[in-house]
C-alpha cells in the first residue's frame, strides 16, 4: 500500500559507510494567533482582563466600516463565529461579543521574538506566514534529544516566556508537520510519520488536507472522493483529467509525497505586496480617490523597498458601496519599487476602471517581483522618476528615524484624509516551494 510513498532521508558518511539519517521537521503554529498575542501584551503591561476566557475576536474598527472578524477567542469559536466573518454578522450570534482592534506592530514583534527563540535550537527556521515557522532539526538530535520530546519543551518554554500556546506538528517533511499541527488544538503535539498516514490522515474529511479548498473539496466530492484515503486511493491520471496540475498535487500530497525546499531567509516569502484600506465614508470623486491611492501606494511601495523587491505588474481594485467589486491592471516596461513611478500607473488604472459609482474600498497591489538591491539604470525610466527614488530614500530614512508621520505630502494637510494607509502585509504568501 506505501510502495510508492516516498521516505524521507539523508544519506550521510560516516567512518566509511553510508548511513541513513530520518529527516526531522517541525511546524509550530500560534493557537489563535493575534489574540494570543494581544493577551500576552496585555499582561505584561498590567491589564487583568481575560480576553481568552470570553466572547472575544480580534476584529476592525466598526466606525470605519473595517468589519471582519480576523481572530477568535475558544468560547467565541464555540458560539459559531469563524474567522472572516462580518462582525455585524458576529453580533448576532453573540450580542455580549468584546471586539478588539488589532495592534500589528504587537503581532509583527511577537512573530520575530518566536523565531528568534527557534533558531537556538536550529538555524534551519523558515517562516511560513506570520504566525507559522517549520524548523528543520535533521541531524541535532545528539543536541536536542528526541524529537517529541524536545517539542514539549519548546511548547511549554513558548507558554512559561511568552505567555501563550501554540501546537507543534513533526514529521519528516513540511508538508506532514503542518498536517500534524492542525490536529486536536490547543497547547498539544503531535506527530504525522509517513507510517502513520493510514491510521491519523486518511480517516478524515477530504477538506482538511492542506490545499484542497472548498471549490475542490466540492468536485471531489461529486465522484465519490469524501475523505483523504479516498483521494490517495484514487486514480492519479483520472485525477488529473478533472483538475489539471492541481489534482496531481493533492494527490500527492495525500499520499504524503511533499518535495517542497527549506529556506532560512528572515524575510516572509511572498509573491505580492499589497495594501488597502476601507473608507470611512463612500468616495464619490476621483481627487479624494487619488489621494487615498496615493497614501496606499506610500505604504506598499515602501515595503517593496524594505524588501529590496521590484514590481512590474500593478493592480488596483475597487469595492462600491453595494460590494461590487471590479479589479485592474497592468504591466510595466521595466521594474520599479518608486512611489511616484507606481503611483503613476495605479492612477492610470483607477481612471480607465471606475465607474463612477460610490466606493467604500480600494487597494493596491504589486506582483512579479524581482530582487533588487543594486538596482541598474533603464532605458526607459525617465531623468524625474530617478530623482523620485532618490527622494524615496530620504522619505523612508527620516520615517524610520522619526515616525512615520514626520514628513507628509502637502496635500494632505486639512484635507482629513490619512497621508499613510495600511502598514500590515496584506500579501499572498506562496505555499510550501515544491518541484511538483
Amino acid at each position: 500500500m506505501f510502495d510508492d510513498i516516498i521516505s524521507y532521508t539523508d544519506i550521510v558518511l560516516k567512518e566509511g559507510f553510508f548511513m541513513v539519517k530520518q529527516k526531522v521537521v517541525m511546524h509550530i503554529d500560534v493557537n489563535s494567533a493575534f489574540l494570543s498575542w494581544h493577551a500576552a501584551y496585555n499582561q505584561q503591561i498590567g491589564i487583568e482582563e481575560d480576553i481568552m476566557g470570553k466572547p472575544c475576536v480580534i476584529g476592525g474598527n466598526e466606525k470605519k466600516r473595517h468589519g471582519i472578524v480576523l481572530a477568535k477567542s475558544i468560547p467565541a469559536k464555540k458560539l459559531g463565529i469563524k474567522t472572516g466573518q462580518s462582525l455585524m454578522e458576529a453580533r448576532l450570534q453573540c450580542p455580549d461579543l468584546k471586539i478588539i482592534m488589532p495592534r500589528y506592530d504587537i503581532y509583527v514583534r511577537a512573530s520575530r521574538k518566536l523565531r528568534d527563540m527557534l533558531r537556538e535550537y536550529t538555524p534551519k527556521v523558515e517562516v511560513f506566514s506570520i504566525d507559522e515557522c517549520f524548523m528543520d532539526l535533521t541531524g541535532t538530535e545528539l543536541i536536542n534529544g528526541d524529537a517529541v520530546h524536545l517539542a514539549y519543551q519548546i511548547k511549554e518554554r513558548i507558554k512559561t516566556e511568552f505567555g501563550y500556546t501554540v501546537n507543534i506538528g513533526i514529521s519528516e517533511n513540511k508538508l506532514l508537520a503542518k498536517q500534524a499541527s492542525e490536529f486536536e488544538k490547543p497547547d498539544k503535539v503531535h506527530t504525522l510519520y509517513v507510517a502513520e498516514l493510514k491510521s491519523k490522515l486518511w480517516p478524515l474529511p477530504v477538506g482538511e488536507l492542506f490545499m484542497v479548498g472548498r471549490r475542490t473539496e466540492i468536485k471531489l466530492n461529486n465522484i465519490g472522493i469524501n475523505t483523504i484515503g479516498q483521494l490517495a486511493n484514487a486514480d492519479r491520471n483520472m485525477l488529473s483529467g478533472l483538475l489539471k496540475s492541481h489534482g496531481r498535487l493533492i494527490y500527492d500530497y495525500a499520499r504524503g509525497i511533499d518535495c517542497s525546499t527549506f529556506s532560512t531567509e528572515e524575510s516572509i516569502p511572498f509573491k505580492g505586496v499589497g495594501n488597502g484600506s476601507t473608507i470611512p465614508f463612500d468616495v464619490e470623486d476621483s481627487l479624494t480617490a487619488h489621494k487615498i491611492l496615493l497614501s496606499l501606494v506610500e505604504t506598499a511601495s515602501k515595503r517593496l523597498r524594505d524588501e529590496d523587491l521590484s514590481c512590474r505588474v500593478v493592480a488596483v481594485g475597487i469595492k462600491d458601496k453595494s460590494f461590487g467589486y471590479m479589479t485592474h491592471q497592468k504591466k510595466l516596461s521595466y521594474f520599479t519599487n518608486c512611489t511616484y513611478d507606481l503611483y503613476e500607473a495605479v492612477q492610470d488604472l483607477f481612471d480607465e476602471a471606475w465607474d463612477r459609482q460610490p466606493i467604500r474600498h480600494m487597494n493596491v497591489r504589486f506582483t512579479d517581483l524581482e530582487k533588487t538591491k543594486i538596482k541598474q539604470l533603464n532605458f526607459f525610466q525617465n531623468q524625474y522618476s530617478v530623482k523620485m527614488e532618490k527622494l524615496d530614500c530620504a522619505i523612508d530614512h527620516i520615517r524610520e528615524k522619526y515616525g512615520k508621520y514626520a514628513i507628509i505630502r502637502g496635500g494632505y494637510i486639512d484635507s482629513g484624509l490619512s497621508p499613510i494607509l495600511g502598514g500590515y502585509p496584506d500579501d499572498d504568501y506562496p505555499d510550501m516551494r515544491s518541484i511538483l
